[in-house]
């Protein structure tokens, strides 16, 4: 369990390195630009972006290694801390200090994690079926984050990126539900891997939902853009975990209440660590005016 624990929090702070860097840079991008491929092949040819997405490709890897020793549920909570890192690199990166609201949101992030792990004692599961619940949850997922896009289209801009981040958040987490699915399927032999869907499914999942994301970096500062996704992803990883790999949960009273804490404290401390001054920092120093239609 060290081990894991040590592999999520390595894995969540490269994805805080790598938001950081993503959106300082999205965000001068046109927002004619938001939901278009040719935001990617823009933000391809920007050094410091594609840094991020070396950092955050760093941090999926050591979350594959965290999800192949452990269940989904035990390590979206730790993924989930990325925003502690995030701030803690907007910090350094502004040459500010934390303040009492940071330190405050951190305690219930990393305490929300705690409580949920220490009660629900997430645990068992195997290879998922290949059956039509499999697909139901999946397609589930892919439609409720296809139908939040569809009203961000809608919205003003602000909205627009919170919405556009927790449909990427959505896909998140359904990508890591796909990556423990691959990995499993893996211990029975290459090709019992690639005759199976999961792989296939996974790169398109995964590049649907850096679209999603840069949009929302694109749209808004990263204290609206990003807790969005950080609070969608382990949600939806958990419920998953649940529903396709069979994942058991304690769910006697006491650990209820412990899980349910755990999951408010943590979406609290995401939302709290969101509002962070830190994390709107990148709003002040474009280098460039935008264009806003």
């Amino acid at each position: 369990m060290i081990v894991t624990v040590v592999l999520g929090l390595a894995a969540a702070a490269f994805l805080g390195l790598g938001w950081v860097a993503q959106q300082h840079v999205a965000y001068t991008e046109p927002l004619g630009e938001m939901l278009h491929v040719r935001l990617l092949f823009d933000l391809a040819r920007k050094p410091v972006w594609l840094a991020g997405i070396v950092a955050m490709i760093g941090g999926q890897v050591l979350g594959a290694l965290a999800l192949r020793r452990a269940d989904v549920a035990s390590v979206e909570p730790l993924l989930a801390t990325n925003l502690i890192f995030a701030l803690a690199a907007a910090a350094l990166f502004y040459k500010e200090r934390l303040g009492a609201a940071e330190w405050l949101g951190a305690v219930l992030v990393s305490g929300g994690v705690a409580a949920f792990l220490v009660a629900g004692r997430p645990q068992g599961g195997g290879v998922p079926a290949q059956s039509s619940a499999v697909w139901i949850a999946v397609l589930a997922v892919v439609g409720v984050a296809a139908g939040v896009v569809a009203v961000a289209l809608r919205m003003p801009l602000q909205p627009k990126a919170m919405l556009l981040a927790a449909a990427a958040g959505a896909l998140y987490g359904l990508q890591d539900a796909l990556t423990r699915g691959s990995l499993l399927i893996l211990a029975w032999g290459p090709v019992a891997l690639f005759t199976s869907w999961e792989p296939y499914l996974l790169p398109v999942i995964a590049a649907t939902g850096i679209l999603l994301n840069q949009s929302a970096f694109d749209a808004a500062p990263l204290r609206i853009s990003l807790p969005a996704t950080t609070a969608t992803e382990p949600i939806i990883g958990i419920v998953l975990g649940v529903v396709i790999f069979g994942e058991h949960l304690r769910v006697d009273p006491p650990a209820l209440a412990g899980e349910v804490g755990g999951l408010v404290a943590l979406v609290a401390g995401i939302v709290i660590l969101g509002r962070s001054p830190f994390l709107a920092k990148s709003e002040q120093v474009q280098q460039a005016p935008r264009d806003r239609t």
